[in-house]
C-alpha cells in the first residue's frame, strides 16, 4: 500500500528541519561571525558596550556554528611544517651528561677520571681512564634509567648502555622513549604554535598533527606565509651561557664541550660560550615588551622559582664574570655580572624594533618549541582573490542549481517540482552538516556542492524513469509509484555506495582542498540518498493522498526516443577498438609529452600576481633571471570574469637546491625585482612546495586512484558477479586513462585538485555502470531464455532515458562552473566535464561489451527481494 505511518512523516520531516536549523546561521554570515567572536573576546578580557553590542547581532539561543571558509575563500597562510625530533635527542643526551658525570664522580678512585667524547648527537660517549672498570660503570649509569612513561612503553626504560671501544661506553635513548619523545615533542609543539598563534589574535586557525612529524597551521585572514612564519617559525630557545672568550675571528675553534656563536648586535663579533645552559627559557614564567633605561624597545623577563634559584646562585658566583643570553644561537647581549641577582627578573635589550620585542615576547611567553620547524610546504591566499572565489563560486552554484531546476520541470512537470524541492532542501541539510561538524569549505569544496546538485537528481531520475515504466505497463497510479521506488532502491544504494567509497578514500589518502571535496561529496550523497527514498516519496505520497488521480502520466521532455530498441552491439567490436586505440594514444601522450605536472608534484612555487597595468611577459623574465633561480615559467592568464583593469599572471619556479619551500628573503627579492618593473604589481597568492612532500603527493595520489579502484571492484564483485566487476573496471581504466591523455594533449595543469576530479570521476562511472548493471541483473532474472546481447541491449535501452537525464544535468552544472567559477578550478572542472562524458560512454559501450564478452551466470538461485525487504520498512 501506499502508505507512509505518521511517526515515519514526523522523522522525516524533523530530520529536515533539524538539518535547516543548523545551516540558518550561514544564512546571516556575517552577524553570527560578529556574535561569535565578540563572545569569544568576553571570556578571555571581559565585556564591554561594543561587545556587547556585538554580541547582541545574533539571539544566544539560536544555533551559531558556521561552515569555515577555507583559505581560498577567506585568504590566509597555509604551512605544512616537518618538526625536526632529532634535535630533542641531542639536547636529551646533554641533560643526561651532568646526571652521569656526578653519578660517576663518587667512584672515581675505582673507575678513574671521566671525560665525555665527541659523538653523534643522538647519544652519548663517555670515557673512564681504568677500563678494567667498565662494567661497573655501565651498571652505574644502567641504574639511572627510568621507566618510559607512555602507554606503549609500560615495562622499558628510557635509555640504554652499551660497552663502546676500550674504556669507553655509549648512552642512546631506548626505542620505546623515541617513540614517546617525538610524540611528545610534537603535542608540545602543536601546543606552542597554538598559543602563539592565538597571542595574535587570528580568527578560526586550523593547527593539526599531520603524519609522524607534520604540523598543519592554516590561520585563515593573515598577510602571507612569512608573517606567520615571524610568528612560529622561531624555535624563540632562550638561553644563559658562561662566556668563556669574546673573538673576531670567524674561523676559530671552540674547543670541547663549548660552541661559537655569533653576536646579534655587533656583526663580525663572536662568543665562545660554554655548550651546557645554565639556565634556560623553560624556566620563565613570564616575558612582556618593555624599554630600557636609554628608552629603547626591550623585553622584560621573569623566572620560575627553580630558574630563579639557579640564576641567583650562578651570579652569586660569578660575580664579575660576562653572562651571555643566547637566542635561538645568537648572542642578543653579553653584559658583565656585576652583583649577584636574586630577584627572578631581568631585561633583555637589544637593537629590536617596537614590533620585533613584543613578537619576542610573544614567542617566550608561549614557551620555546622543543625542535626546529622546517617547512616543506607553504600557501598564501591573499583577501582579494578569496572574495573573488567566493563572488564566482556563488554565481556558478546560482546558475548550475537555476539550470537543473529548471531542466526538472521541464521533464518531469509537477513531480519535477517535487524533485527541486527535494533539492534545495537537501543543498540546505549539507551546509547543516558541514556546520555540525565544524568543516572548512573551501573551492573543490563548492566544486563538490555543484557535482551534488548534479548528481542529487540522480536518484528521483531513476524513480521517476521506474514510474514512467510501471504506468507504461498498466499498473494503476498507486501501484506504479509503489514499485517505482521499490524497484529503483537497489540501483540508488548500489549507485550511491560505490561512490561514496570512492569519497571515503579520497578523504583517508587525501589532504587540504582534495578532503573538503570529499567531506562536501561524501555528506551530499548521504543527503542525496535520503530525500530521494523519503522525503520526495513522502511528498509524492501527500500529493497522492490529496488529488487521488484514477490516472494520470509524468510529462515532460524525453532525453530518449520512446518505444525505439538501439543495436549497442552492432558495432561493439569498432567502438571497443576505437576505445583500445584512444588509450594506446593516451599511453603515448604520456610518456612523449607527459603531464603538465603543477608544483604538488614537481616541487616548486608558484606566484600569481595582479595588476592594473598590462603583463608584459619578457620585462618579467628580465627582472627575475639575475636572482639565478633556476627555469621559469611565466604565463598570462585571461578570464571572462576579470575586470578591465585586472591583469593576471602565473610565475612558476622550480625547487631551490637546499630548500624545501621558498624562503622569505628569495620571495622578498623576487617582489622588488617584479615592482622594479610594474609599481602596481601585488601577490594574492603564492604556493611553495619542496621536493620532499612532491614526491609523498606523488605517490599518495597514485594509490589513492589504485586504492578507489580496487575498493569497488571488490564491492561490485561481492554485490553482483566478478564478470560484472571486471567489466565495470576495465570502464574506470579506460576514463582515467583517456583522461592523463587529454590532459597531456592540451598541457592543462595536473595538479593535487586534479586527483580529486579523478576520483571524482571514477565514482561518477561507476554510477553510471552500476545503474545499468543492476538492470541487466533485474532482466537475467526475468527473462531466463533470453540470449545474453539481447538481455544487455534491453537492460541499456531501458536506463537509457535516465543515463542522458543525469549526465546533462551534471553537464549543466559543471559548465556554469567552468564558465563562471574563476581560472583556480577550471582545470578541475574541465576534467570532470570530460569525465562525466568518457564515463556515460564508458558505462554503455565498454563495460556492457567486457561484460558481453566475459560471459555472466544465467540464473541466480532465487530472485533477490533484498531491494523491497529494505524499503518495506518505510511503509506503515
Amino acid at each position: 500500500m501506499l502508505q507512509i505511518a505518521t511517526w515515519k512523516r514526523l522523522v522525516i520531516w524533523g530530520l529536515v528541519l533539524l538539518g535547516l536549523y543548523f545551516a540558518s546561521p550561514n544564512g546571516f554570515y556575517d552577524r553570527v561571525e560578529t556574535h561569535n567572536d565578540a563572545v569569544a573576546t568576553i571570556e578571555t578580557t571581559g565585556t564591554t558596550p561594543e561587545l556587547e553590542a556585538d554580541r547582541s547581532a545574533w539571539p544566544d539561543w539560536a544555533p551559531n556554528a558556521l561552515v569555515n571558509l577555507g583559505l581560498d575563500l577567506r585568504g590566509g597562510a597555509h604551512l605544512l611544517a616537518e618538526v625536526q625530533v632529532e634535535d630533542v635527542y641531542e639536547a636529551r643526551m646533554d641533560g643526561f651528561w651532568p646526571e652521569i658525570r656526578n653519578a660517576l664522580r663518587d667512584e672515581r678512585a675505582t673507575i678513574g677520571t671521566i671525560r665525555r667524547q665527541d659523538s653523534d648527537p643522538a647519544e652519548l660517549r663517555v670515557i673512564i681512564s681504568k677500563p678494567e672498570a667498565l662494567p661497573q660503570a655501565i651498571e652505574i649509569v644502567r641504574g639511572l634509567a627510568q621507566p618510559v612513561v607512555s602507554l606503549s612503553g609500560v615495562g622499558s626504560t628510557d635509555i640504554e648502555v652499551n660497552a663502546g671501544r676500550e674504556g669507553e661506553f655509549v648512552v642512546t635513548l631506548s626505542e620505546a622513549e623515541r617513540v614517546a619523545t617525538d610524540d611528545r615533542t610534537i603535542q608540545q609543539s602543536l601546543e606552542i604554535i597554538r598559543r602563539r598563534v592565538d597571542e595574535v589574535g587570528t580568527r578560526e586557525p586550523t593547527i593539526q598533527r599531520q603524519g609522524d612529524t607534520r604540523i598543519l597551521i592554516q590561520v585563515p585572514g593573515i598577510g602571507s606565509a612569512s608573517e606567520l612564519k615571524e610568528i612560529i617559525g622561531k624555535t624563540a630557545k632562550l638561553t644563559f651561557h658562561p662566556v668563556v672568550s669574546r673573538t673576531t675571528d670567524a674561523a676559530t675553534t671552540p674547543g670541547p664541550r663549548n660552541v661559537l656563536y655569533p653576536s646579534l648586535d655587533d656583526e663580525g663579533v663572536f662568543y665562545v660560550l660554554e655548550q651546557t645552559p645554565v639556565v634556560t627559557g623553560e624556566q620563565l614564567n613570564d616575558a612582556q615588551p618593555a624599554f630600557d633605561q636609554n628608552g629603547q624597545p626591550a623585553v622584560n623577563f621573569r623566572f620560575n622559582v627553580s630558574g630563579a634559584r639557579l640564576f641567583c646562585d650562578y651570579t652569586g658566583a660569578n660575580v664579575g664574570a660576562p653572562f651571555a643570553i643566547v637566542l635561538d644561537e645568537e648572542v642578543i647581549s653579553a653584559p658583565r655580572i656585576n652583583e649577584q641577582i636574586c630577584g627572578g627578573s631581568g631585561i633583555i635589550s637589544g637593537n629590536f624594533s617596537i614590533e620585533e620585542s613584543t613578537n619576542l615576547a610573544v614567542l617566550l611567553r608561549a614557551g620555546a618549541l622543543p625542535a626546529e620547524l622546517t617547512y616543506v610546504e607553504e600557501r598564501t591566499i591573499g583577501p582579494e582573490l578569496g572574495q573573488d572565489s567566493i563572488d564566482a563560486g556563488k554565481i556558478a552554484s546560482m546558475v548550475a542549481f537555476a539550470a537543473v531546476l529548471i531542466f526538472m520541470v521541464a521533464s518531469y512537470g509537477w513531480f519535477g517540482v517535487i524533485a527541486n524541492v527535494a533539492l534545495i532542501l537537501n543543498v540546505g541539510m549539507i551546509f547543516g552538516l558541514l556546520s555540525m561538524i565544524g568543516a572548512t569549505l573551501t573551492l573543490p569544496g563548492i566544486a563538490g556542492i555543484v557535482l551534488t546538485i548534479g548528481m542529487a537528481v540522480d536518484a528521483n531520475v531513476l524513480v521517476f524513469e521506474r514510474i514512467r515504466e510501471e504506468l507504461k505497463a498498466g499498473r494503476g497510479p498507486a501501484r506504479a509509484i509503489e514499485l517505482g521506488y521499490e524497484k529503483a532502491l537497489s540501483a540508488i544504494l548500489d549507485a550511491n555506495i560505490t561512490t561514496f567509497i570512492t569519497a571515503v578514500i579520497l578523504f583517508i589518502m587525501g589532504s587540504g582542498p582534495v578532503r573538503g571535496f570529499s567531506v562536501t561529496l561524501g555528506l551530499g550523497i548521504l543527503t542525496s540518498v535520503f530525500t530521494a527514498i523519503f522525503l520526495t516519496r513522502l511528498m509524492v505520497v501527500i500529493w497522492f493522498e490529496r488529488k487521488r488521480p484514477r490516472n494520470f502520466e509524468i510529462k515532460g521532455i524525453r532525453m530518449a526516443p520512446q518505444g525505439r530498441v538501439f543495436d549497442f552491439f552492432k558495432r561493439s567490436i569498432a567502438t571497443l577498438g576505437a576505445s583500445g586505440l584512444a588509450m594506446v594514444a593516451s599511453v603515448l601522450l604520456f610518456f612523449v609529452i607527459g603531464l603538465n605536472f603543477g608544483i604538488d608534484f614537481r616541487g616548486g612555487t608558484t606566484i600569481r600576481t595582479e595588476s592594473t597595468q598590462a603583463v608584459d611577459v619578457g620585462s618579467y623574465r628580465d627582472a627575475l633571471t639575475p636572482l639565478a633561480l633556476g627555469d621559469i615559467s611565466i604565463v598570462q592568464v585571461n578570464d571572462v570574469n576579470f575586470r578591465a583593469d585586472q591583469h593576471v599572471s602565473q610565475i612558476r619556479i622550480e625547487a631551490q637546491e637546499g630548500q624545501e619551500a621558498i624562503t622569505p628573503e628569495t620571495m622578498t627579492l623576487i617582489e622588488q625585482a617584479l615592482a622594479q618593473v610594474d609599481p602596481a604589481i601585488t601577490f594574492p597568492s603564492v604556493e611553495s612546495v619542496g621536493p620532499k612532500v612532491s614526491g609523498e603527493l606523488v605517490t599518495t595520489a597514485v594509490l589513492a586512484v589504485v586504492a578507489a579502484i580496487a575498493a569497488v571492484l571488490v564491492y561490485i564483485w561481492l554485490r553482483f558477479e566478478w564478470q560484472f566487476s571486471l567489466g565495470a573496471v576495465a570502464a574506470l581504466v579506460h576514463d582515467v586513462v583517456l583522461t592523463i591523455g587529454i590532459f597531456s594533449l592540451l598541457g592543462i595543469k595536473f595538479d593535487l585538485a586534479i586527483i580529486a576530479a579523478l576520483l571524482t570521476i571514477v565514482g561518477y562511472s561507476l554510477n553510471d555502470t552500476v545503474v545499468v548493471f543492476d538492470r541487466v541483473r533485474e532482466n537475467l532474472r526475468r527473462y531466463k531464455k533470453m540470449d545474453l546481447k539481447e538481455v544487455l541491449n534491453l537492460s541499456i535501452n531501458e536506463t537509457l532515458a535516465r543515463t542522458m537525464m543525469t549526465s546533462v544535468t551534471t553537464l549543466l552544472a559543471l559548465i556554469a562552473l567552468y564558465v563562471l567559477g574563476g581560472d583556480v578550478i577550471r582545470g578541475f572542472v574541465f576534467a570532470m566535464i570530460w569525465g562525466v562524458i568518457v564515463g556515460t560512454y564508458s558505462s554503455i559501450f565498454v563495460a556492457s561489451a567486457i561484460l558481453l564478452r566475459l560471459g555472466v551466470k544465467r540464473d541466480w538461485s532465487k530472485p533477490d527481494a533484498s531491494a523491497g525487504n529494505q524499503f518495506a520498512n518505510v511503509d506503515a
